[in-house]
């Protein structure tokens, strides 16, 4: 998988860590569960990473701490994060869910090439716009959005129409 971004700011983990705990706290307190130590690893590890992330990845990285915390601590976790809105699931194939960090950040829309894999992500301000007058004419209020454009790269395209070589 390819990922390009484009006109992200710079993110800082320690800035972003207060306002994701805090937000998790609460998230977590409004269901009744507890704000516990391997929550509070797994969504560090989360935020260290920085990028799309599958568990398994989480769960290797966890690995090589002090502490143990169970793969099932980790799907749950994962859920909790999901509904709090803190994280998304982003599907790039149909072997492994993907994950992606979203609270405080700008949308990252993705453009995926069907035949490789090949994922471009993007921003665009007309998408975010849109997004925000749909949302203000329906009474709403835009926490954030995901948008995948399935279709063939360029390249692939190039690759398909070109005539196979007689060597």
């Amino acid at each position: 998988m390819e990922n390009t971004q484009h006109d992200m700011a710079p993110f800082d983990a320690g800035e972003m860590m207060a306002p994701i705990c805090s937000v998790f706290r609460r998230f977590l307190k409004s269901k009744g569960l507890k704000y516990t130590p391997e929550r509070a690893a797994i969504l560090d590890a989360i935020i260290e990473r920085d990028e799309v992330f599958e568990v398994e990845e989480i769960l290797l990285q966890m690995r090589g701490r002090e502490g143990r915390v169970s793969k099932a601590t980790i799907y749950r976790t994962i859920t909790l994060l999901t509904e709090a809105g803190i994280i998304t699931q982003a599907l790039f194939d149909s072997k492994q869910a993907h994950y992606r960090l979203i609270y405080g950040r700008e949308p990252q829309d993705q453009m995926v090439c069907m035949r490789t894999g090949r994922l471009i992500e993007f921003t665009n301000r007309d998408i975010i716009e849109l997004r925000n007058r749909i949302c203000s004419e329906l009474g709403w209020k835009p926490i954030g959005h995901r948008l995948q454009i399935y279709a063939h790269s360029p390249e692939e395209e190039a690759e398909a129409s070109d005539p196979p070589s007689s060597d």
